[in-house]
């Protein structure tokens, strides 16, 4: 009897810890999920899908890195994109951004492609004295410059604006840029211009727009010219720089004849 009574109280022990166990195991299992538990979230960049944050790993460069080439990298620091409303002049002259600037890409914006060499000038203030802001803008205007892609100024074709720029002009101190929200109180010792080859004009006709371009400002703003060498540009450099730029279009015509 005792033995029976034994394994009795035993099997009621065994019972009722497997109906521990069940229950547990029903209150777990048995409550209903949340909207979206154990869904795998996927991250999509076409819209598709359960959208969550993406990690690090995710992100996608997408336009972030810049071609140093045509971005032209010339040693003035680095030319910011900035926003048509962070160029914004109050005076609502003729270098501020439009609407239709603000629709599309900045006067200026240079289409992609090989630079195959830089041609550069400089107007520069004289010994001691610097160049008001005021004064360079007034200057630019006159000189046939707009304001546009980099927050510089470029001189474009006529008529085909969206060819890119000849020419550009930005200041001599690093980035490089003019904010015309601080253009008033702008003191530089000077201005750069470059032209990028090649361009949308054959190297020596932007040369003969480049060159009275820098006198002109020059002489607006009381100032001088210089070469790429920041020496005083003389008439031997000048035909020196003809010469270079008549045998680059010669060789850019002896390419394309090629190609064809």
């Amino acid at each position: 009897m005792d033995s029976q009574a034994l394994s009795a109280t035993e099997l009621r022990i065994i019972i009722a810890v497997i109906g521990v166990i069940v229950f547990a195991l029903i209150y777990l299992f048995g409550r209903p999920r949340k909207p979206g538990q154990g869904k795998r979230k996927l991250f999509t960049r076409d819209g598709g899908g359960e959208r969550v944050e993406p990690t690090l790993g995710d992100v996608e460069s997408g336009g972030a890195s810049v071609d140093a080439q045509n971005d032209l990298n010339l040693g003035l620091g680095d030319l910011s994109d900035g926003s048509s409303s962070s160029a914004k002049d109050a005076r609502g002259d003729a270098f501020s951004p439009t609407a239709q600037q603000r629709k599309g890409p900045a006067p200026g914006a240079r289409t992609a492609g090989q630079v195959d060499r830089i041609v550069t000038l400089y107007v520069s203030a004289r010994n001691g004295e610097t160049i008001h802001g005021a004064s360079l803008i007034v200057a630019a205007e006159k000189a046939g410059l707009v304001f546009g892609d980099k927050n510089i100024f470029h001189r474009l074709v006529s008529g085909r604006p969206e060819a890119g720029p000849i020419f550009s002009m930005a200041n001599m101190v690093k980035p490089g840029n003019f904010d015309m929200r601080e253009i008033d109180a702008l003191r530089t010792p000077g201005v750069c211009f470059f032209m990028a080859l090649p361009g949308p004009i054959p190297a020596l006709d932007g040369w003969d727009a480049l060159l009275p371009t820098v006198q002109r400002m020059a002489e607006l703003l009381d100032a001088v010219v210089q070469d790429e060498e920041r020496n005083a540009l003389g008439r031997q450099r000048i035909a020196h720089i003809r010469d270079e730029l008549r045998a680059y279009d010669r060789k850019q015509d002896k390419n394309q004849i090629r190609l064809r």
